[in-house]
């Protein structure tokens, strides 16, 4: 299938390569020179504008990194692609905004998906991501063969919107995770436990998760934004989510070289407090 990837950054670049290596005739569009280039060099043909991209594709992947431009993307490129042409918008958005730009495809007489995924950078490079799809079924059976380049399985979770709702879902279960080991962890180490030991121990206890299993490569790049789709759609449902709200402040204390502290170091900080592991004599365990 001849494939339009606007936007070639890490998520971007890798999914161009599992593309390339399924068969498939891609071509990119990127602000970036740099990162044009890189992926030129693999055998990725370039556009020299998203206009140019979008004369030239059938199915089109948007991999940015907000909603604006997720918007000013899909303007172009439904403006300009030929007619029937599916856009599928790979990156975490809000529910809202897709419905705005699946309209707005329509009135163009193009087909619209929203696509995000899960497993994050590690997925990408793997071909092992996880696509959540919103949208027609058929729109969603059509982009298959493409999202199946770089996923372990394609799900269609509902109409239009769908697909970025499961994964605000999944977003906010992944912080609620972050905040609640590191409280967990913080209890062992300040008795003296390794915290890293005790991460072993939980990750073969009921209380496993995977965002403890994967705590060592948790970036905290994108909690806030994050959470803040989380807290408008519970806004716009008129739902109360304390813990939610909760997590929504405290995760955005958290950086990777907290966990790497908390796990690794002498000392760690939490909410502005240094914590360090208690003796025998305080009643710390060893």
């Amino acid at each position: 299938m001849r494939v339009g990837l606007a936007g070639v950054g890490e998520m971007g670049a890798a999914i161009a390569g599992h593309l390339l290596a399924k068969g498939h005739d891609v071509s990119a569009y990127d602000p970036d020179q740099a990162r044009l280039k890189a992926v030129a060099s693999r055998g990725v043909g370039i556009a020299a504008s998203l206009e140019d991209l979008a004369r030239n594709g059938e199915l089109f992947l948007v991999v940015v990194s907000t909603d604006a431009q997720s918007r000013a993307v899909t303007q172009t490129l439904s403006q300009h692609a030929p007619p029937g042409a599916l856009i599928a918008i790979v990156a975490t958005n809000s529910p809202n905004t897709m419905k705005e730009l699946a309209e707005l495809c329509e009135e163009r007489g193009k087909r619209f998906i929203d696509a995000p995924v899960v497993y994050g950078a590690s997925g990408a490079r793997e071909g092992t991501l996880l696509s959540l799809c919103g949208g027609a079924e058929e729109d969603v059976e059509r982009a298959r063969p493409v999202l199946m380049a770089y996923s372990r399985n394609v799900l269609r979770v509902g109409p239009v919107g769908a697909g970025q709702l499961a994964k605000a879902c999944n977003n906010l279960l992944h912080w609620v995770h972050c905040v609640s080991n590191y409280e967990t962890l913080l209890l062992a180490k300040r008795f003296g436990v390794d915290a890293q030991k005790m991460r072993e121990v939980l990750l073969e206890c009921p209380a496993f998760n995977l965002t403890l299993k994967r705590w060592d490569s948790t970036r905290f790049t994108w909690q806030e934004k994050d959470m803040d789709v989380t807290m408008d759609l519970a806004q716009q449902a008129g739902l109360v989510l304390p813990l939610a709200g909760q997590v929504d402040q405290l995760v955005k204390l958290f950086s990777a070289d907290d966990v790497k502290a908390l796990l690794y170091g002498p000392e760690c900080n939490y909410l502005g407090v240094t914590v360090t592991p208690m003796s025998p004599d305080e009643g710390g365990l060893g």
